[in-house]
């Protein structure tokens, strides 16, 4: 993982963290509409990096060798 995802991997989940101890959801549907919620603002944000600087941040480079290597 390169720093820019782990940076924006983070980002989603501060900003989850940060709903959750604001909008104090109960139950598993509500959790899980913050944890979209979160994830969209670190998928937005990682989106206009990507249209400002022209490139990609997820890479697309497996770290584990095949199994059978």
């Amino acid at each position: 993982m390169t720093d820019l995802e782990l940076i924006f991997s983070m980002l989603g989940e501060a900003s989850t963290t940060e709903i959750v101890t604001t909008q104090h959801p109960e139950g598993f549907d509500e959790n899980k509409d913050v944890a979209h919620e979160g994830g969209k603002i670190a998928g937005d944000a990682r989106k206009a990096l990507e249209k400002k600087t022209g490139k990609e941040i997820v890479e697309k480079k497996n770290y584990f060798p095949p199994e059978n290597a």
